[in-house]
């Protein structure tokens, strides 16, 4: 019986075979971060004696999800799959979303299994979320020692972990896509700017991103002062961070969810933050070049905004005042008329009559628009760039009210139809659909993920007038003109300062 055992720059790993793929999960890539090392940046591991045995997913990181408090600080692993013959494999590696506050790679609708039945190697990896992994503290007295960005250094050291040891797994470090949806895709696309990343992949899928989720130091006090308002807590009781159970901050960053909207519509919740790790936002960085080279398939849903936009505790504005509070603050006022316009109903495209007109602002503002903008900036530096949109309408996502909505490409994209979200998506549809849209869309990241190229009947982006490829009933390839969005958006910025 083979012995499945793999030696990485961290010690040897045990790996198991199961259901025709050999699997090593939650492998550790960095130091527990823990104690002297809470709040602080990861570092890499330390070379373990003996052979570590991978039998099992490591914790995910501490989070409340579905009103139940799950996890662990100590969550930093890495996980392998791979089938069981072949060498140099093309590699995935996938990049959970959450919108950088839940989520984990144990997640079963990402195992990844299908991917493996197509002949690549699947990788996927935990980072910290929430207060442990995106709040920046460091701007507040007695805390200028604690670090920015912590979740943003487990990214980027799991994919050089990744890249340093995938060929002992048998993947080809030259043949690395990284993957990932939502606040997943988001690092995706920060992950392109981050120096810290350069030269650990070659390719790219962004799914449903929020490339404009970057906070400076001063913007994201505005989030972190209600989450001392939240706590209860001065500034003075910062220090508690240093030794209190974790567990205990996750009612402050609830609070931050529910507030944040009405004290700064548009803007994010807590995420990456632009310092040494990220010295430019990622679109500005892209422009300039920082993704030369790179192959990129970039796309968003329908209907984003019906999981963010509601009428009490929205994620995005949800009224015109809060529009144009939003744009008054930003210094765009002047941008007010021409959005309005755009997005009044009567001025709607007439597939898109009928819809919530604050659903479709928050659909362009955080994902569509921004996806243009990066497709447009990285073309300039490398033609392979493809953009898609998905627009299936199922008859739960008619019933539910999310339409074509959030994260609704998901299940066919890992093949994975027994997850309650995928029941969600596709209950009370034919399976056939289900085998359709899966044959199309993870077919599309198979052959790019192995050829460099998703289709031959998907024609690269030229700008916002682009042919893109529509996952639908009938998934085809047309021409989608988005320039009168882009036009009424214009050169706004949102946050920044």
């Amino acid at each position: 019986m083979p012995e499945y055992i793999v030696e990485t720059t961290s010690g040897k790993v045990q790996g198991y075979e199961r259901e025709g793929r050999i699997e090593y999960l939650g492998i550790p890539y960095a130091e527990a971060p823990v104690g002297e090392l809470r709040l602080k940046r990861s570092v890499p591991v330390k070379p373990w004696k003996g052979v570590y045995d991978a039998k099992e997913y490591g914790s995910i990181p501490i989070q409340l999800d579905h009103g139940v408090v799950q996890g662990d600080e100590d969550c930093l692993t890495v996980n392998i799959k791979r089938p069981l013959k072949g060498d140099r494999l093309p590699v995935f590696v996938w990049i959970y979303g959450g919108g950088y506050n839940t989520g984990g790679s144990a997640d079963s609708l990402y195992a990844g299994d299908a991917f493996v039945e197509d002949g690549i190697l699947f990788a996927s990896f935990n980072y910290r979320t929430n207060v442990m992994g995106f709040y920046d503290f460091t701007t507040y007295s007695g805390c200028e020692d604690l670090d920015s960005n912590c979740g943003l250094s487990d990214q980027i050291l799991a994919l050089n972990w990744i890249h340093d040891n995938v060929a002992a797994f048998g993947g080809d470090p030259d043949r690395i896509t990284i993957g990932g949806e939502s606040a997943g895709g988001a690092s995706v696309v920060t992950m392109l700017a981050c120096p810290g990343a350069r030269g650990t992949f070659q390719q790219a899928i962004i799914e449903s991103a929020l490339p404009n989720c970057v906070m400076t130091h001063q913007s994201a006090r505005e989030n972190i002062d209600l989450f001392l308002e939240g706590m209860h807590w001065t500034e003075k009781d910062l220090q508690r961070l240093r030794t209190d159970d974790p567990r205990m901050f996750l009612p402050g960053n609830e609070y931050v969810a529910v507030k944040h909207q009405y004290k700064n519509p548009g803007m994010f919740l807590p995420g990456p933050i632009q310092d040494d790790l990220l010295p430019e936002r990622p679109l500005d960085a892209i422009k300039n070049g920082c993704a030369a080279g790179i192959r990129v398939i970039i796309g968003t849903n329908r209907h984003e905004g019906t999981m963010f936009v509601h009428p009490e505790n929205t994620g995005f504005p949800n009224s015109w005042t809060m529009v144009a509070e939003m744009l008054e603050k930003n210094g765009n006022a002047d941008g007010l008329a021409g959005i309005v316009d755009y997005y009044h109903p009567a001025k709607a495209d007439p597939s898109e009559a009928g819809e919530d007109p604050f659903i479709r602002f928050a659909t362009d503002y955080a994902f569509e628009m921004p996806a243009v903008k990066l497709a447009d900036f990285q073309k300039d530096r490398n033609p392979d760039i493809w953009m898609y949109r998905y627009e299936l309408l199922t008859k739960n996502g008619l019933e539910s009210g999310l339409k074509a909505g959030h994260a609704f490409e998901m299940p066919s994209v890992f093949v994975k139809r027994d997850h309650p979200f995928s029941h969600l998506v596709f209950d009370n549809e034919p399976e056939a659909l289900f085998e359709e849209m899966a044959d199309q869309l993870h077919g599309d990241w198979v052959h790019f993920i192995k050829n460099g190229n998703p289709n031959e009947n998907w024609p690269r982006f030229t700008g916002p007038a682009s042919e893109v490829r529509i996952y639908d009933r009938e998934t085809r390839t047309e021409k989608r003109d988005r320039t009168a969005m882009m036009e009424a958006w214009g050169d706004m910025r949102f946050y920044e300062d």
